[in-house]
């Protein structure tokens, strides 16, 4: 069998994108991604690339390696094979742990043509299972965003049934990728899929893509009776995607969900699942259904997917993007840091009350107790407050509110000091007392003959008085504030010595 010949010999799961479990960080395979992509008979071709996305052990790899079959045998009436054979191509297996990491590509690209004579590279994307024990959210939004970003049609694989957390995720996970991209207002991506395997109601909607489409128009209905979180869940998933579409499929059988010696031999699949299969693949795969790649309006070729990729994954190598968190922690954040306002607005307020806006000067003894008794509280205050995160998380917050709280001590403390009257005069009165010490010193010194030291001293008396009406217009203008702080320093420094 020729198709099993070729699978035996050079095509296999190519590693272009690996996640480093330690640290959590991503890595593009350049060379692996070249040898794919830059290939003589397809490099300059437009590219189609379908990629599988979704929560880990729900049957991606097992889809796509029906996938390959198919391109490998196009033209067969018999491509699903014998009932014997052995299912090849993307690894995959049975049981509850991941089989798939970061993101494989199929080491050879179809060339497909299309009913205008035009040809296409047709590459298929497998890409690690969401939401695994090892994953962190940064980890599968990155995945699936990087999936969608870079493929022309993205399948999300779900199980069972399109539900409310399911949408969440996707809205998460493409706004991470559009932020990536840096398009706000355009349709970013492209056809995005739903397919829901172990479909159970086909009374209600029927299998395949005339019930599944009727099932999805339901699901993503906004209406005016929702609540805003629904309805911006769904007009943001109508809002990055050109095309959606959903197809229900039924479950392949009790033999493949439970037997550890199941290989994806036909004759241990159901019967209905099969004949799905083989409505849903020949359409997906239909030449005149390929969407070549298009970003900004504009088709690409597998040689300026290598560049895309690139550039795709050094932003998510950076740190200008936000960190995506699970529900939890944002709901944490947002508690502790309103926790953290009220008990800063507090602070604030008391403060107000002692030594603020208009009110006159009070003494630093007395603003220092009222700040200790006002900070205590505050700490109270947020303390008291329950909050989520558990007490590690809340301890990060409870130093920030102290270190900000420090902070507006300072400025309180600097504001009533302006109050001050003799602090407001100082340099002047400084500066005034130096004219008058120089000015008796230099005739003192003229009239018993040190005529010399005499003019010294009217040298700096000349240079006290150009700093007092240098002070004086700084004061009235408000400008060169630099050289007034100069000024009242070296005025500080002769109070201090004497």
């Amino acid at each position: 069998d020729q198709y099993l010949l070729r699978m035996g010999s050079e095509p296999g799961p190519v590693q272009i994108v690996t996640v480093c479990k330690e640290d959590h960080s991503f890595a593009l395979d350049t060379e692996a991604l070249a040898r794919v992509l830059l290939a003589p008979e397809v490099r300059d071709k437009h590219v189609v690339v379908l990629s599988v996305a979704g929560a880990f052990r729900k049957g991606k790899s097992f889809l796509l390696d029906f996938m390959l079959r198919y391109m490998y045998r196009k033209g067969d009436e018999n491509w699903l094979g014998q009932d014997d054979e052995p299912l090849t191509g993307f690894s995959w297996r049975g049981g509850s742990e991941p089989e798939t990491t970061g993101i494989q590509l199929w080491s050879e690209v179809f060339p497909v043509q299309k009913k205008d004579g035009t040809e296409v590279a047709v590459v298929l994307m497998d890409t690690q299972g969401a939401f695994d024990n090892q994953s962190t959210v940064k980890d599968c939004a990155t995945i699936f965003a990087l999936s969608t970003m870079t493929s022309s049609i993205q399948i999300y694989n779900l199980s069972q049934n399109i539900q409310e957390d399911d949408l969440q995720q996707l809205q998460l996970f493409t706004e991470y990728g559009r932020l990536a991209m840096d398009e706000l207002f355009l349709k970013p991506f492209q056809s995005l899929m739903f397919l829901i395997r172990d479909w159970s109601f086909p009374y209600e909607y029927d299998y395949g893509f005339k019930g599944g489409n009727g099932f999805l128009d339901k699901r993503l209905q906004v209406k005016e009776t929702q609540h805003e979180e629904l309805q911006t869940v769904r007009e943001h998933i109508h809002s990055c995607f050109t095309k959606i579409s959903c197809f229900l499929l039924p479950h392949p059988g009790l033999n493949v969900a439970t037997s550890p010696a199941f290989r994806g031999q036909l004759r241990h699949v159901a019967p209905e699942f099969r004949e799905q299969l083989q409505s849903l693949i020949p359409k997906l795969l239909h030449p005149d259904r390929l969407a070549e790649k298009e970003i900004h309006g504009n088709k690409v070729t597998c040689r300026g997917l290598l560049e895309y990729f690139k550039a795709y994954i050094k932003i998510y190598q950076g740190e200008d993007l936000p960190q995506p968190k699970t529900m939890l922690m944002a709901t944490a954040e947002a508690n502790n840091l309103a926790a953290v306002a009220t008990a800063k607005d507090q602070y604030y307020k008391n403060m107000e009350k002692v030594c603020g806006g208009d009110l006159p000067y009070v003494s630093p003894d007395s603003l220092e107790e009222k700040h200790h008794f006002f900070f205590r509280e505050a700490l109270h205050n947020f303390s008291s407050t329950k909050k989520m995160g558990g007490q590690e998380f809340c301890d990060r917050y409870h130093a920030q509110l102290e270190k900000e709280l420090g902070e507006m001590w300072q400025s309180f403390t600097k504001h009533n000091a302006s109050k001050n009257l003799f602090s407001a005069f100082r340099t002047p009165a400084v500066l005034f007392v130096l004219v008058c010490l120089l000015y008796v010193l230099s005739g003192v010194l003229l009239f018993v003959g040190l005529s010399t030291f005499a003019l010294v001293c009217d040298c700096s008396l000349g240079v006290v008085m150009m700093s007092m009406l240098t002070w004086a217009f700084i004061r009235y203008s408000g400008r060169y504030r630099t050289v007034g702080g100069a000024i009242d320093q070296a005025a500080g420094v002769v109070l201090e010595q004497v």
